[in-house]
């Protein structure tokens, strides 16, 4: 049994006091060393207070029901700091004042408590630090974290001292199997956690980062994207549908600008300049890295836009949703016969490699037009497309230095 004294003291802040004059008493704690500041909820006049007797003077109805009040306040404290003492586990001054107020003590947190506190604190950061978008991603990982709890240890929550290695890979597990998510999905997921589970560290409700040891597993990248081919097979064929004609348009468009969708739905004429070379640019902010791209825009991409330039008086294209875009989009390559499964990322893939790639434009170039963050990220998606042309350099160099 922990044989360590704690003190109670409650203590007046006059330089909180409100416009009729009265400060609010605070109720200080000390255990091993350390303090902890607590809000009564009580306010008096300065003058009735007396710190030396730890009371409210002189008697009357109002001072009483004060005086009452930090009695039943230091009481509740003590009664907190008994329990405690009974578990004969190590606790701090945090984990009584914890326990006083009915929150769980640092050893008994459990994961989805701290998540939650995570994502209450990480939601006042939206519009100033990140978006909304970001938030919820965070946000769906705490749901699948409950739904393995709940699978794996049939309860609401798992204590944060007791996650380790086999927690995370049984996460892991559950993720691949039983919500049959991809690698690279499970992966962004173990990453979020990994986050969250760091800001415990660093609150020091946990002592040792059980991630220290975790890999991600390694993800191929398989680049999927139009090839000279089949973009030319898409550019002639002329649709029926107004809505299916659009989405190529729309498709193409960003197959010779790179854009993504965010970019290309809140595309304006302000974003169209003129550029050093006395040629149109597009010139707009990423969404995802806030990085300012500029995209010089190719005979194809400009026609696009002509074709479309009295549709809407705000925006340079056609406006429809990402999930019908990508929807119209398996019907258009099924009736031009693309095997591909198409979504709107394609084009943007389309452009880094058809485009770029395949027409000898330097990787740190396609790095700039993509607008990513570090060169790093356009190597590692793009790097075997980059291997295949070299390929394709030597393999005619070897015709020629063959000839006769």
């Amino acid at each position: 049994m922990n044989n360590n004294k704690l003190h109670i003291l409650f203590v007046l802040d006059t330089a909180k006091a409100n416009a009729k004059g009265l400060a609010p008493l605070r109720c200080r704690i000390t255990y091993l060393g350390k303090r902890k500041v607590a809000s009564t909820g009580l306010f008096i006049n300065p003058k009735y207070w007396h710190s030396k007797f730890q009371k409210a003077k002189p008697p009357n109805e109002e001072n009483t029901f004060i005086n009452n009040e930090l009695s039943l306040i230091k009481n509740r404290i003590n009664q907190a700091f008994l329990l405690l003492q009974i578990q004969e586990e190590d606790f701090t001054v945090e984990d009584i004042y914890s326990k006083y107020v009915g929150k769980p003590t640092t050893r008994n947190i459990g994961i989805i408590y701290h998540y939650n506190d995570f994502l209450d604190k990480y939601k006042k950061l939206i519009g100033i630090e990140i978006k909304q978008v970001t938030w919820n991603k965070f946000n769906y990982i705490l749901s699948d974290l409950k739904d393995f709890i709940q699978w794996k240890y049939k309860q609401k929550d798992f204590y944060l001292k007791d996650l380790d290695m086999a927690f995370i890979s049984d996460f892991e597990y559950y993720l691949k199997v039983n919500k049959e998510q991809k690698q690279i999905t499970i992966n962004k997921a173990l990453q979020r956690f990994k986050k969250v589970v760091k800001t415990a560290v660093e609150a020091k409700v946990i002592d040792s980062f059980p991630f220290t040891e975790h890999k991600p597993k390694t993800v191929k990248n398989q680049i999927v994207y139009l090839t000279v081919e089949e973009l030319a097979k898409l550019e002639k064929y002329q649709f029926s549908q107004k809505r299916l004609q659009e989405v190529a348009d729309m498709f193409i468009f960003c197959c010779y600008t790179g854009l993504a969708y965010h970019e290309m739905n809140r595309l304006q004429p302000k974003h169209i300049i003129t550029g050093f070379d006395d040629n149109q640019w597009i010139q707009i902010q990423r969404e995802k890295t806030q990085k300012t791209i500029s995209v010089p825009l190719l005979p194809k991409a400009l026609s696009i836009i002509k074709k479309y330039e009295n549709c809407d008086e705000v925006f340079v294209l056609p406006r429809i949703s990402n999930q019908k875009f990508n929807s119209y989009l398996k019907e258009i390559a099924e009736i031009v016969g693309i095997e591909k499964n198409l979504t709107h990322h394609i084009a943007r893939k389309t452009f880094a490699t058809t485009v770029l790639l395949y027409n000898d434009v330097p990787m740190e170039i396609v790095s700039e037009l993509l607008g990513h963050s570090k060169i790093t990220i356009t190597q590692e998606h793009y790097g075997k497309v980059v291997q295949k042309k070299v390929s394709e350099h030597i393999l005619k160099l070897s015709e020629k230095l063959n000839k006769p």
